[in-house]
């Protein structure tokens, strides 16, 4: 009997051309599946084929669980506090194991065990396929589409199928069965039952290997791409810069005559790609993004990652592109949020926010509109800067004397620090309110908002007036204020 396994061993592995330790595999689970419908409960088997003998040995295990957790699958499972009796030094995940007869081979239903053995095996096959095609390290797949299903198109190259999803497909292009196609690679997923390498057209990755192809100065290291963005088939940007001072980047990518570009555009069904020279300024490399407009100015807002760039009329509609394209484009390409606007929207902002620093400044450092315009001429916009810049700085404005630096510095800080105790009171009362079981952030907001800062506050409160400072219903709001009185009683 165990020269009849290594025979049938031998004989699988050469007529499916896969290791001999994957058919043992194999037939390990289909006398294990065997030996299993022998019992009228779910148990678990496990089956040990000898790989030099054949000879093999069937065992009934249990998993060990942790004793606290309890038994999910009893037939199949044993405690830890159980299984230390037999196995002192046994612990979770672990198995205790019974050997029991093992099923003859002669036995085992053919159809079963073919069907193991093969199925085992057709999934051993299709790891080596995708293994060798992915050691290969190609970013793009170059396939025929072989099929059409309802999640997209299938691509076949050699042995290897892949997934073409629709959202992936670039828009009104039209791929029919034995068309030639590339695309990216965008992931592998090695647990799909269908084609496991899903595919992309659409990506910016996918425009960036295209040149990558096109332009060899890219591969020899003396050009970057840097980012790219793109509105798949109609509209892209990339950013590229040079290593080396005596290379133009955009004509390189450009190429004699707009071949190189040319020949990516084609690929991506005519999609317009706009070369943007990269700068370590982000300032500057968004005026490039923007381009083919012109800017006049441009206001970088680091904290908030913004940019105000001012155009003139002429230049508006070009720096926002049809349906906001160009700016859109330019902010993904940038990483930054890209606020398009004219002069007089511009001055108009300005205007704004020195409003604001002008109330702020009367309000908080008790002076009038005077001693509020020198500060914001002087370039302060913010208690923080009143409060801790360096006093040298601040002596040196002429409107000012030493004494009224000081006091200016001195309110300056007092409101900061009223603010922060403020803010800090509002916290507490949250957090006393928040242990109120069933209130939700939203209603606390809401009670504080009406100066109900505690949890007796909330209390106090009539079944009505909760209902019209929260708009929840009458039930909810009597079991939340019997809930906050709770205290009360106890």
């Amino acid at each position: 009997m165990s020269r009849e396994v290594l025979l049938l061993v031998d004989a699988l592995a050469h007529e499916k051309n896969v290791d001999r330790g994957v058919v043992f595999d194999a037939l390990e689970m289909a006398l294990a599946s065997a030996t299993k419908k022998r019992y009228d409960i779910d148990v678990d088997i496990r089956v040990a084929i000898d790989r030099q003998t054949g000879e093999y040995e069937s065992f009934r295990r249990w998993l060990v669980v942790p004793s606290e957790s309890g038994l999910q699958e009893p037939d199949k499972e044993i405690l830890l506090f159980e299984a230390q009796e037999d196995i002192e030094d046994i612990e979770t995940g672990e198995f205790i194991e019974e050997q029991i007869e093992s099923e003859a081979f002669g036995r085992i239903g053919a159809q079963t065990a073919k069907q193991v053995i093969l199925q085992r095996i057709r999934d051993a096959e299709r790891e080596q396929i995708l293994n060798d095609f992915l050691e290969r390290g190609e970013k793009i797949m170059n396939g025929t589409v072989k099929r059409a299903d309802k999640n997209g198109l299938i691509i076949e190259s050699g042995r290897v199928e892949a997934l073409l999803r629709r959202d992936q497909m670039i828009p009104k292009e039209n791929l029919r069965s034995g068309d030639r196609v590339r695309a990216y690679i965008l992931k592998v997923d090695r647990e799909a039952r269908g084609p496991q390498i899903e595919l992309s057209r659409t990506c910016p990755e996918f425009l960036l290997k295209l040149f990558e192809n096109e332009v060899p100065e890219i591969e020899q290291g003396l050009l970057e791409l840097k980012a790219a963005a793109r509105d798949p088939g109609i509209r892209a940007k990339i950013a590229v810069v040079t290593h080396d001072k005596r290379i133009d980047p955009i004509g390189t990518c450009v190429g004699v005559r707009g071949t190189r570009v040319t020949a990516v555009r084609n690929e991506v069904a005519g999609e317009a790609v706009d070369i943007v020279l990269w700068s370590e300024d982000p300032a500057q490399f968004v005026i490039g993004a923007l381009a083919p407009a012109q800017v006049s100015s441009i206001v970088v807002d680091e904290e908030k990652h913004v940019m105000d760039v001012v155009v003139d009329e002429d230049n508006l509609a070009i720096a926002i592109g049809r349906s906001g394209q160009n700016v859109r484009l330019a902010s993904e390409l940038t990483g930054w949020q890209i606020n398009i606007m004219t002069p007089e929207e511009s001055a108009k902002k300005v205007e704004d926010e020195m409003q604001k620093v002008r109330e702020l400044f009367m309000a908080k450092l008790d002076v009038d509109v005077e001693v509020a315009d020198i500060l914001i001429e002087e370039g302060f916009n913010s208690l923080e800067e009143v409060a801790y810049v360096p006093l040298s700085e601040m002596l040196e404005i002429d409107a000012f004397d030493e004494d009224t630096v000081n006091e200016l510095r001195t309110r300056a800080r007092d409101s900061l620090e009223a603010m922060e105790a403020s803010q800090s009171d509002v916290k507490e009362v949250s957090q006393e309110l928040i242990s109120v079981t069933g209130i939700s952030q939203e209603v606390i907001d809401q009670l504080v908002a009406h100066q109900i800062n505690t949890r007796d506050d909330l209390a106090e409160l009539a079944v009505d007036e909760l209902v019209e400072m929260t708009q929840m219903d009458e039930e909810n709001a009597k079991t939340l204020i019997m809930t906050a009185r709770a205290h009360w009683f106890n």
